[in-house]
C-alpha cells in the first residue's frame, strides 16, 4: 500500500531532480522542434514547457509545494508564447516574463511559509 506523501519544501535533491527532468523534457521538445518549428530549442515556449514538465515530475516524485503553483504558471506562459507562432493572434509578450517571475516568487514564499519542512533525523 502506498503511503500518502505530504507537501514539503525544496531540497537540493528535489532541485536536482527538477533540473534533470526539465533538461530531458527540453531535449525531447527540441527534437519535436526540428520538425515543428514553433518548438525549436531556443524558443521561450519550449523552455517554459520543459520547466512545466520538470515541475510536474518534481511534484509527482517529491511533492515540492512550489511546483504545484509554478508548473501551471510555466504552462500558461508557454502557451502565451506559442500563440503568435500557431495562430494569427498578436500577443504582447513583454508582460509575460514579469508575471512568471512574480508567480514563481509567490510560489516559493508560500512554500517557505506553509509547507512542512522535513524533520532532521538523529
Amino acid at each position: 500500500m502506498r503511503q500518502i506523501q505530504r507537501v514539503c519544501c525544496s531540497s537540493p535533491a528535489a532541485i536536482c531532480y527538477w533540473v534533470a527532468a526539465s533538461l530531458c523534457a527540453w531535449g525531447l521538445l527540441s527534437l519535436v522542434g526540428i520538425y515543428w518549428h514553433p518548438l525549436h530549442a531556443s524558443s521561450a515556449s519550449t523552455i517554459l514547457f520543459a520547466m512545466a514538465i520538470g515541475c510536474a515530475a518534481n511534484w509527482l516524485r517529491n511533492r515540492t509545494f512550489h511546483c504545484a503553483i509554478s508548473g501551471p504558471v510555466f504552462l500558461v506562459a508557454g502557451f502565451v508564447f506559442l500563440l503568435p507562432d500557431v495562430v494569427t493572434v498578436r500577443v504582447s509578450t513583454s508582460w509575460v516574463w514579469p508575471l512568471v517571475l512574480i508567480g514563481v516568487v509567490v510560489a516559493f514564499l508560500l512554500e517557505w511559509r506553509y509547507a512542512k519542512r522535513p524533520t532532521s533525523r538523529p
